[in-house]
């Protein structure tokens, strides 16, 4: 099965057996009967990773990107520092061995931060958009979970490559196209994405792609949850789970609401 490609996930527990126990040598028979008449331990008892787990912890760090957010809706000058910030965050619990949770509930607040800063400028322009973008956020997420959960859909070796070679793809664009517009190159609030392709702005042509490829990096994050679950991941890889998905809701939300920006700011 292939494994997330979301750096968040890169540890090895995600992907390896989990702990097996045997009874203890010279046990009597009156022990091996108590043992093996016992209930059969829960993740909980036994400190392993489950469902359950994931989700309060991916629930809770959402809650502080929309603390987060709030902040920066109200306080715009918020999302420059809360973009710098959490880009660090992210990178230092991408590559942190151990997961800490204060760092991820900091990257939360400060991601949030820019996020709402963002949306808020948006709002002002065009009425309801952070609406829009929220329930479209939802519906992916909703529709991919449900699918995933139906075996509807899987990650296929094939699939994870081609979306490997789209997302390097789409993130030298994107920093071209940051490039572009940090040195005035072009000015456009958009850059390259309001380049017209046949009339039809680059960024309508690119954005559908883009929501489909962090669609199916929600397939590789669940498939990696998965992994870790039945092969019994400690539990404090729970939030490596949770921080990997809010990355991926986050991405999913940001090309959301700016795809409306384009289609609305195209009308």
């Amino acid at each position: 099965m292939a494994l997330s490609s979301n750096p968040a996930f890169k540890n090895a527990a995600f992907g390896t057996g989990g702990v097996k126990t045997a009874p203890s040598p010279g046990m009597s028979a009156e022990q091996l009967n108590e043992l093996y008449g016992r209930p059969a331990a829960g993740p909980s008892e036994t400190d392993r990773m489950s469902y359950e787990d994931v989700i309060v912890k991916t629930v809770g760090v959402l809650a502080f990107v929309l603390i987060g957010g709030a902040a920066g809706f109200f306080v715009p000058a918020l999302a420059l520092p809360g973009a710098l910030i959490g880009f660090v965050l992210a990178l230092v619990n991408i590559f942190k061995k151990k997961p800490v949770p204060a760092l991820i509930f900091a990257y939360g607040i400060f991601q949030g931060m820019a996020l709402g800063g963002i949306s808020g400028l948006l709002e002002t322009q065009y009425a309801g958009i952070i609406g829009q973008a929220l329930l479209g956020t939802g519906v992916v997420f909703g529709v991919t979970l449900a699918l995933f959960a139906n075996g509807k859909i899987r990650a296929s070796a094939k699939a994870t490559k081609i979306f490997m070679i789209a997302a390097i793809s789409y993130g030298l664009f994107s920093l071209v196209n940051f490039g572009l517009q940090i040195t005035g190159i072009n000015d456009d609030a958009w850059g390259l994405r309001s380049e017209p392709i046949f009339g039809i702005p680059l960024g309508l042509i690119i954005g559908p792609l883009v929501i489909l490829m962090a669609a199916y990096s929600l397939v590789l994050d669940f498939t990696t949850i998965q992994e870790g679950v039945k092969n019994g991941a400690a539990r404090s890889l729970g939030w490596k789970a949770a921080f990997g998905l809010v990355l991926t809701i986050v991405w999913l939300y940001i090309e959301i609401i700016r795809l409306i920006a384009i289609i609305r700011g195209s009308n």
